[in-house]
């Protein structure tokens, strides 16, 4: 059963890496000929690279001969230095032309990466945490450059070299001396790959606890606040240190278990290297050959088994960037549950009103979150949301701007399906202030303006000015250029809100979304953003999520979500006639204003 599960893994582990190559290889494609060049001068250093053990036979041969003038020796001694140089030179041009395809395939992937995040549906967000993302992008894009290195300054030029100095040995020498180089590589690289393969076990646990430690690090410190609040924060570093020394052990038993691949490999050089020396001084004794070719050959050796010496370290790191990369690229193969049609085309907005229409929706493995939902926004109307918690009005909203589609039934905006658009289309018509607005760690301009692409300073601080918050702003000492702080951290409730409506305010757009945003809110700061909603809403088709019934008693319709489905409809009066739930939704918040 171990047998069986390990080749398995084995497997595995094989075909991920082909999958690796198969995505690195489109990048590489597009930078083919610096690709090209780099490995004709890898190919040209080494060829000179070979050629100075040859050089220095001769000069060798040349000296033992006493007879010789000394023009030969010296005109080899110039050869052997002008192929040293040859050999640095190539190198180097080799490097130079290379590091454009390694930055430029790291920037790619990168990218490619960030963006494809950016498409990926709400669901993914929520599931997956944002520590064990930053950390796999870096990882994996630290990788590639890395595997991109190793391939073209390692691995090819110690192929190359490989099968120049066998060669070599094969048609100058004995076949033997061929021979057992070659079984000295073989040995050297099976029992590398055999235990490192073994080793790698450890290496995937250390990444599984370096992610762990990482994202629960940040969400920590994201939630600063809250560990305060709680006095968490032994809790949170043990918890932290805890996952720490798990990876300690690993990282123990890893670097433990390399020394016996090192003895291994040592053992093998030395042997191979020492039955290969026996032969050719057997040689020199039986004056078969020169004092020259023992020279040659012990050259060759080494330059055979000095780039060989790093083969398990280089071999390792391999295995180690495929791990990082396959994480990467995992990323890539995520895809959204929220997609466009084929040949989608863009959502034209005119009027701005807005229809559910037989509305059902569940969350994954969830049951029934709304069932046979049906009401109609008009355009310029204000139409507010009410129900207890969990009854689904913000899913509504999440529906609306297409964080997830629908099970069954139809959102219409003036008229036309939104599933049949681009999701870029329909959210560009919407604008939505939520209840807790998170903002960048940038200045209060760049929130504000994150609004709208390219809109002036002027229409920036004209918008700041509507929501009320203009005067705040300029009393602070670093006015529009103040850092908000970590998600808005350093801002009051109402002032991110206010930024938040400011911003909307920037966007214009038709239809505006407001996911209870005065609910945790003061009198004071509840009062002025209710001045700045005011003056949005009658330009606007307006969609009110409210928790506290006094801000949406001018209505032009309410309403009531219970269980999922809506148990009433009406203007303010209206419901509070019918004496349902809606009037004692409003009359427990009459008593806790009274009370209060």
């Amino acid at each position: 059963m171990s047998s069986s599960s390990n080749q398995t893994k084995a497997y595995d582990f094989k075909t991920r890496d082909i999958k690796v190559l198969k995505k690195l290889l489109p990048y590489l494609l597009k930078m083919r000929a610096r690709v090209i060049w780099s490995v004709s001068f890898l190919m040209l250093a080494k060829l000179a690279n070979v050629g100075v053990p040859l050089a220095l036979r001769e000069i060798v041969d040349g000296l033992d001969q006493t007879n010789l003038v000394l023009v030969l020796p010296l005109g080899m001694l110039l050869a052997y230095g002008l192929l040293r140089l040859a050999s640095s030179l190539f190198n180097e041009l080799r490097d130079a032309i290379f590091a454009k395809v390694r930055y430029h395939a790291m920037n790619l992937i990168a990218l490619g990466v960030f963006r494809h995040l950016h498409t990926l549906d709400l669901s993914f967000h929520l599931d997956r945490r944002i520590g064990g993302i930053t950390r796999d992008i870096d990882r994996g894009t630290l990788s590639v450059s890395t595997l991109l290195s190793i391939f073209v300054f390692n691995i090819l030029p110690s192929l190359f070299e490989i099968c120049l100095v066998i060669g070599i040995l094969w048609l100058n020498y004995d076949l033997l001396f061929a021979g057992v180089s070659l079984l000295t590589v073989f040995f050297y690289v099976t029992l590398t790959l055999a235990i490192t393969t073994w080793r790698m076990k450890y290496r995937y646990q250390m990444n599984d606890m370096q992610s762990e430690a990482n994202t629960n690090a940040v969400d920590s410190l994201i939630n600063y606040e809250t560990v305060k609040y709680f006095n968490q924060e032994k809790f949170e570093v043990d918890r932290y240190g805890e996952t720490m020394q798990r990876w300690e052990d690993l990282a123990t038993k890893s670097f433990t278990s390399m020394t016996a691949l090192n003895f291994v490999q040592g053992a093998v050089i030395a042997i191979g290297v020492t039955i290969v020396l026996i032969m050719a001084a057997q040689g020199v004794v039986d004056k078969s050959l020169s004092l020259g070719d023992l020279i040659m050959i012990q050259a060759l050796l080494l330059q055979l088994f000095i780039p060989l010496g790093g083969l398990g370290i280089i071999y390792r790191q391999i295995k180690h960037n495929f791990i990082d990369m396959n994480n990467m690229f995992d990323l890539l193969d995520r895809s959204s549950k929220v997609t466009d049609v084929a040949n989608a085309s863009e959502l034209k907005v005119t009027q701005g009103e807005v229809k559910f229409n037989n509305v059902s929706f569940a969350y994954a493995g969830k049951q029934e979150v709304l069932s046979n939902i049906n009401f109609v926004l008009k355009p310029g109307q204000k139409v507010a949301i009410v129900g207890p918690s969990g009854a689904g009005k913000s899913t509504l909203a999440k529906l609306l701007f297409r964080f997830y589609d629908i099970s069954s039934g139809e959102i219409q905006i003036d008229q036309q399906d939104i599933k049949q658009f681009t999701q870029d289309s329909v959210r560009g018509a919407m604008g939505v202030v939520p209840q807790d607005p998170v903002m960048f760690n940038e200045s209060i301009y760049y929130n504000i303006a994150y609004g709208r692409a390219g809109a002036t300073e002027a229409e920036v601080k004209q918008a700041a000015k509507l929501s009320f918050i203009d005067s705040f702003i300029d009393s602070l000492p670093q006015g529009y250029d103040t850092l908000v702080g970590e998600r808005g951290l350093k801002l009051s409730g109402g002032e991110k809100q206010r930024l938040a409506i400011a911003r909307v305010l920037l966007k214009n757009p038709t239809i505006l979304i407001f996911d209870e945003a005065t609910s945790a809110l003061d009198s004071y700061s509840e009062k002025m953003v209710q001045k700045a909603l005011a003056s949005l809403a009658h330009k606007h088709t307006t969609l009110v999520i409210a928790h506290r019934l006094s801000t949406i008693v001018d209505a032009d319709q309410i309403i009531v979500l219970g269980n999922g489905t809506i148990v009433e409809q009406g203007k303010h009066q209206q419901l509070l006639d019918l004496n349902g739930q809606y009037a004692r939704l409003w009359q427990i918040q009459v008593n806790k204003q009274t009370q209060g």
